[in-house]
Formats: C-alpha cells, sequence, structure tokens
C-alpha cells in the first residue's frame, strides 16, 4: 500500500509517543496513538503502564466525539482480547473512527491479525506496515519474547581500547567516564531483567540497581550462580526482587537464599551448570522483554557461545591497559579467521570521552 507524506508524518509522532514509555510499560509494549481529522491532530496518547488504559484510549478521550471518521494511527494493531483492560479494536469502532493504520502486526498470538479484522468486520478501512522496522525496534523485546519464547538479550561491557575490562588484581572501577556510566544506566532502566554471574558479585559485589537517571522501577536482578554460592551479605540481594539461577539442589543454601527474600530457580544441564536457554525462557514466561547482561569474562562468553545474544552494548575508554589484564569474552581460540564471530555494527558514537558501540551478531 502506498502511504501519503501525512501518513508518514503522522506515524512518526505516534513512535514519538510511544517511545515515551520505554521505561514504564513492561511486560506490555510501548504504544503510541495519533488521531486525525482533516489533516489535523484531534487526541494523542501512549501507553504509559500496564494495567492502564492503553494509547488508543487515550487518544480518543482526548479526540471525544471529533473522532468520529477520523484516521488513527497506531504504532501496533489495536489489541483484540481482554486482558486488564477492554479491547482497544472495539473502542475504535465504537468511537466511529474511519481508518486505522498501523505500523505493524501484534506478534502476540492472542492478537496477530484479530485487531485489524475486527475493524474490518465493521467496514473500517484498515493498513499495516507503515514504519513497521521503527515500531518493531522499539519492541525488539516484546517481539522476541512473543515469537521465540525467551526475552531479548543484550550484553553490556566497558573495556579499554585494547579490549580489556579489569586488571589481573580483579580492579575495574572505573575504566570508562560518567557519561558513559550514566548512559549505562539509562539501558539498564529500560530492561525487564538484569543479569550477572556469581563471580561478579563476588568480585565486586554491585547492587545492580539503576541510579544515575529517574526510573519509576527497579529491573528484576538475576544472578547466575550454579553452586548457590551468592553471600547473604550481598548487597545485590538488596533493593528489590532478585532471582537466584542454581543448578544444584542443595535445600539448605536454596533456603538460605529465600530467607532475604529471594527467589531461586534451580535449572541444571548436562555439565551441572546453569541452562541458560532455560532461564530466558523462563524470565520470558515471568513478562521480561529485555534483559541486559552485565556479566563477566566467563558468563560473558557462555552467552556468546549458546547464541543467546541478541545485541551488545559496548562501551570504549581511551586508554590501554595491556595484554595481561582480563578481556572480555571467555571464547575457544580459533584456527581460521574464517571461524570469526561476524557483527553488525547498528549505532556507533561518542559518549562523553568514550566510544559506545552499538552491535548485533550476524
Amino acid at each position: 500500500m502506498n502511504f501519503s507524506a501525512v501518513d508518514h508524518g503522522m506515524m512518526a509522532r505516534a513512535l514519538q509517543l510511544a517511545e515515551r514509555g520505554l521505561w514504564t510499560t513492561s511486560p506490555n509494549p510501548r504504544v503510541g496513538c495519533v488521531l486525525v481529522r482533516d489533516g489535523e491532530i484531534i487526541g494523542e496518547g501512549w501507553h504509559e503502564k500496564a494495567g492502564e488504559p492503553h494509547a488508543e484510549v487515550h487518544a480518543l478521550r482526548a479526540a471525544g466525539e471529533q473522532a468520529r471518521g477520523a484516521t488513527a494511527y497506531v504504532t501496533l494493531e489495536p489489541c483484540s482480547h481482554h486482558g486488564r483492560t477492554p479491547p482497544c479494536a472495539e473502542a475504535l469502532v465504537a468511537a466511529g473512527v474511519s481508518r486505522v493504520v498501523a505500523a505493524m502486526t501484534d506478534p502476540n498470538p492472542l492478537v496477530a491479525g484479530k485487531g485489524l479484522a475486527i475493524l474490518q468486520a465493521a467496514g473500517i478501512e484498515t493498513a499495516a506496515g507503515l514504519l513497521e522496522n521503527e515500531a518493531r525496534e522499539l519492541n525488539i523485546g516484546f517481539v522476541s519474547r512473543m515469537t521465540r519464547g525467551r526475552p531479548w538479550l543484550r550484553l553490556k561491557a566497558a573495556a579499554s581500547l585494547d579490549g580489556k575490562t579489569a586488571l589481573n588484581n580483579g580492579a575495574s572501577q572505573w575504566i570508562t567516564g560518567p557519561d558513559a556510566r550514566r548512559d549505562g544506566h539509562a539501558w539498564r532502566a529500560r530492561a525487564c531483567a538484569i543479569l550477572t554471574g556469581i563471580g561478579t558479585v563476588r568480585d565486586d559485589d554491585p547492587q545492580l540497581l539503576v541510579r544515575d537517571v529517574e526510573t519509576t522501577r527497579q529491573p528484576l536482578r538475576v544472578v547466575v550462580d550454579s553452586r548457590l554460592e551468592t553471600p547473604l551479605s550481598a548487597r545485590v540481594l538488596q533493593g528489590g526482587p532478585v532471582l537466584i539461577a542454581g543448578a544444584v539442589d542443595d535445600a539448605e543454601k536454596a533456603a538460605l537464599l529465600r530467607s532475604t527474600g529471594a527467589e531461586v530457580l534451580i535449572l541444571p544441564n548436562a555439565a551441572g551448570k546453569v541452562e541458560l536457554k532455560a532461564l530466558l525462557e523462563a524470565l520470558a514466561q515471568r513478562g521480561v522483554n529485555e534483559v541486559h547482561a552485565e556479566a563477566g569474562f566467563k558468563l560473558n562468553g557462555s552467552l556468546l557461545r549458546e547464541g543467546l545474544v541478541d545485541e551488545l552494548l559496548l562501551y570504549l575508554a581511551p586508554c590501554l591497559i595491556g595484554h595481561e589484564a582480563s578481556g572480555l569474552f571467555n571464547l575457544p581460540a580459533l584456527t581460521t579467521l574464517d571461524d570469526k564471530h561476524p557483527l553488525q555494527i547498528r549505532d556507533l558514537r561518542q559518549v562523553g570521552a568514550d566510544i559506545r558501540v552499538v552491535a548485533r551478531p550476524q
């Protein structure tokens, strides 16, 4: 279908609105809606928080009676099912809109075209696919959970220009500057869960909370701890929900960790380690769309080797540390460059004094 310049402009505005929910809508998708009549915006809204009205409802309330005969631009197909809120497709029908343009169809099997079908059955003109790539990127974690049964995993790491993350004595704070660290917290804030390993907990004793940027919630903290060795005094066990993923069914250790308020999940693989793919699937079942991994050399390598890393978020500081320092990823030695791990760079920019690279495995 051919879309006009007005169509493009209004959908771009809807995407801007949807982005306002970047940190608050989980586990729901980020959605924006713009209602237009005679070329003028008469109502707009975005989904602000799970359990609260969807974007279409906010826009319809703003438009009132003017919605009759209007065109609705929505970044995701209007929902067709009763969840914590009524179906938006039915609300659009009741309001008497004449046309609905969706950036993309909903990957949720409960919707998946049914919302558009309700509109079409009511005689409303529908179209989909306008700025679809942009809409998909905005909800990449939701799409991943709905289509693959696991969240989108973004692996964040900070290193020197020679790819080193820490000295041999373990010192790693701070390789990058304050601007890069603040930017990293903004990425933490948009995630549903922050993943790390027991090595990082022992070495750095991090809280893994969002700081430096405003947030209305703290993500779930997840620790991969095969032997359930997380110290009861660890700071990660304080300040919000925590899940410890283990591989040994040690009832005594698990009970002690649960006494701190942590959830303990035992997911062993054949090697006696945590089955990482099963862990991600379990997180998806809990409504986790995006996982932000901040781990060490070993867990980073395991996630990459098992094909579970969807995106790399790397901060490179303008310094050199030397070849004996710790590297980024525990990966096996290659015998030929044909076996290298190709990446597609999606974004490259300077953040303060440091360089930020966003790349995806090909």
